[in-house]
């Protein structure tokens, strides 16, 4: 039995828009990591996006908010469509410069080569938050970080940080083991946190899900705390 050929309707054709055609965006230059990533292993960018989108509900019309580790600044332009003013920063210069490119025209952006240790700024943010940072701290300046971090929030900030389980390193590449000098258990994080924050909230994610499953069985960890301490 022979198969009928069959076109798309001129119907069909007349109405469809491209995305484009409805917005007059100027054409975005990605840095080479997320170059990268986009070629090696694009699976990776929805993980990304998916903790940025997370962090923009959480902090959904917040003033002033800080990014700490912005590299190219990727989640950094999702975030940036949920708050108003967006400081991000990254001691790496070369991440810099391509986030520099990328961002050019988000006005509510404002994007610094710096190191967060380093941080000097008069401005209490609403919200600040480090996805990806943690696992690279020296463990011995981790009580250095968290002071600064909590030295920059207002009386009522949010935190979020995340980070790749403890768990998930077995699994993991050798070259990613070796810069992750960092990783802990999520019952440990929350105990630390808590020495800077009244409430710690709890979420772990396995690929583009977040959710409140056993902590153990999460490849990466999310701690949303609230309610700075006197310290």
């Amino acid at each position: 039995m022979s198969i009928k050929s069959h076109n798309s309707s001129q119907k069909a054709k007349d109405v469809y828009k491209p995305f484009k055609d409805f917005h007059s965006n100027p054409v975005l230059k990605i840095g080479p990591n997320i170059s990268s990533i986009l070629q090696e292993d694009p699976k990776l960018l929805s993980f990304i996006s998916s903790r940025h989108k997370f962090v923009g509900k959480m902090f959904n019309d917040f003033e002033n908010v800080l990014e700490i580790g912005c590299m190219e600044g990727f989640g950094s332009l999702i975030v940036s469509k949920f708050v108003k003013n967006l400081k991000s920063i990254d001691f790496y210069e070369e991440h810099i410069e391509a986030a520099q490119i990328f961002l050019k025209d988000s006005p509510n952006i404002d994007v610094e080569c710096i190191d967060i240790l380093e941080f000097s700024e008069q401005l209490k943010f609403d919200g600040c938050f480090a996805l990806d940072v943690l696992e690279h701290i020296d463990p011995d300046q981790e009580k250095l970080f968290m002071r600064k971090v909590h030295s920059i929030l207002k009386p009522n900030g949010v935190f979020i940080v995340g980070l790749p389980s403890i768990e998930s390193q077995k699994y993991t590449s050798i070259a990613n083991r070796d810069a992750h000098i960092n990783c802990q258990e999520s019952g440990a994080l929350t105990g630390k946190l808590k020495n800077y924050f009244y409430n710690v909230f709890s979420f772990g994610m396995n690929d583009e899900v977040i959710h409140t499953g056993y902590d153990k069985m999460c490849n990466y960890i999310i701690k949303l705390c609230t309610s700075p301490k006197r310290i």
